[in-house]
């Protein structure tokens, strides 16, 4: 979890969140809160900006006072750039700091799990600033960082510059996320961990449509193709609740009848204790 100093939950209902990133307090719309009351409504006074979407996916922010146009957070052992953008995304998705720990778990034990002194390989799609990219990193991995985005992939790459990871061995490659895997595929190209963090639509770089209850499936077999037989792990994640975990069995593939991923939701605490469901996550891993 993050240190309370760097980010909180304060608050949510009635379709909104009310959350703290460093000293900036920010409001903004949430599905998953919906038709929940508020706790502590006295708090949502203290707003420093408050996001309204206007047209589509898009919107505006209005400050109460003057914030500044990017600020930092910390995450140890990396550190993450806030910034409010027009579709009301800051660059950090907290729910998952729980997967940031887990990753950095499964890198640190890779060596004594499975006897190989090399580096773990990690490739890391729909990898947005880069969270799960600099776990595995400053873990000791090296990554393969993918995204359709050049504008998200130089915001990851300002993100392992303020941790302190501008050496790490990252490759940065903007591109769409299918193409990639196919021509991994026929590269012959293996992985020890693949992390992908589907949206439920997007574009790539030359207006591929993807969709994810159509297109996942496919895709998820194709990253199994590119996983070693003899050690492999997977981390896939969603942060909506449609379409549900049941409608995507590329989630809840099994390597092998007995071993199966964990599939679990994933869930950020507010102030008073109540869960926030953000999504959810499907785990595994042979080492």
């Amino acid at each position: 979890m993050f240190s309370l100093d760097q980010y909180e939950l304060i608050d949510f209902g009635l379709g909104r969140k009310l959350e703290r990133f460093g000293p900036y307090v920010l409001d903004r719309p949430c599905v998953a809160a919906g038709d929940i009351d508020c706790r502590l409504p006295s708090e949502w006074k203290t707003t420093d900006a408050r996001y309204e979407r206007t047209t589509g996916d898009r919107g505006d922010w209005q400050c109460a006072a003057e914030l500044p146009e990017r600020w930092t957070i910390r995450h140890e052992p990396f550190s993450l750039e806030i910034k409010r953008t027009p579709f009301g995304h800051v660059g950090v998705f907290t729910e998952q700091a729980d997967n940031w720990a887990w990753i950095d778990e499964k890198i640190r034990g890779f060596g004594a799990a499975t006897g190989l002194e090399r580096r773990p390989r990690v490739l890391n799609l729909f990898a947005y600033t880069g969270g799960s990219t600099l776990a595995a990193a400053a873990a000791g991995a090296e990554v393969v960082h993918v995204d359709a985005a050049a504008n998200t992939v130089a915001w990851a790459r300002r993100n392992a510059e303020l941790s302190g990871l501008t050496d790490a061995p990252i490759r940065w490659i903007v591109e769409d996320a299918g193409k990639f895997v196919d021509r991994e595929v026929r590269r012959g190209n293996k992985y020890d961990l693949i992390i992908a963090d589907p949206p439920a639509y997007g574009h790539g770089p030359q207006g591929q449509v993807w969709e994810l209850a159509k297109d996942w499936e496919t895709l998820s077999a194709a990253l199994h193709s590119l996983l070693l037989p003899q050690h492999r792990a997977t981390l896939f994640t969603h942060h909506s609740v449609s379409p549900t975990v049941a409608d995507m069995p590329g989630f809840t593939e099994s390597v092998s009848d007995d071993d199966r991923p964990d599939v679990r939701d994933m869930q950020i605490p507010d102030r008073s204790g109540r869960l926030l469901q953000s999504g959810y996550c499907s785990r595994h891993c042979s080492w």
